[in-house]
């Protein structure tokens, strides 16, 4: 690789997705949107948003994956949603999900893979554990702005805030903490040569 290629590299690779043909990179792809599924499956029932583990899922495919491939993986993954696929929290589907309480999370999401795929890439994440939990924690606080915002006009501000943002901070806390201790372990498996795909 030349000085100038390692200049454009992303700092944090671990799949060596940067490199990858289209065909391995939709491969990917679509096995993200089964683990963004898989995970959404782990909830905790509240109203009127569930507490899940797809934020956790979503800030990890951003750092895996970097952003633009986390974010293409999200879309997809909505996508399969909006077309009626059982892959949101509860083995949800459909467009209803998109329009009501929690459609403000879910536009939010791909900027959640966005946020913490450019962090990552930045350097923010491995071995650096404190700039790993802020990356997954700032991007876990988006998605709770964005998805209370939303709700806030269906119930307005102090019930959106009551019900919809501050239940999950110590969520966000947890789940950004685990997302930092997998990156670390990530970072270090990923310094012995190995290759997928």
């Amino acid at each position: 690789m030349s000085s100038l290629d390692s200049a454009h590299a992303p700092l944090f690779d671990p799949l060596r997705l940067d490199g990858k043909t289209w065909p391995a990179k939709a491969l990917f792809v679509l096995l993200g949107t089964g683990f963004l599924a898989l995970s959404s499956q782990i909830s905790v029932p509240m109203v009127p948003v569930p507490v899940t583990m797809q934020t956790f899922a979503i800030a990890m495919i951003g750092a895996v994956y970097g952003w633009r491939l986390g974010v293409a993986t999200v879309f997809a993954w909505l996508t399969e949603a909006m077309l009626g696929l059982p892959v949101l929290a509860n083995g949800a589907g459909g467009l209803a999900h998109f329009v009501g309480p929690t459609a403000g999370y879910l536009a939010a999401f791909p900027l959640v893979a966005g946020l913490a795929g450019w962090l990552a890439q930045r350097g923010w994440t491995g071995d650096r554990i404190v700039l790993s939990f802020s990356a997954h924690f700032a991007a876990n606080m988006l998605c709770l702005a964005l998805g209370a915002a939303w709700l806030a006009t269906l119930i307005g501000f102090e019930q959106a805030i009551a019900l919809g943002a501050a239940p999950f901070v110590l969520g966000a806390v947890l789940k950004s903490a685990l997302a930092a201790a997998v990156l670390k372990a990530v970072q270090r498996y990923v310094q012995k040569p190995t290759d997928l795909l």
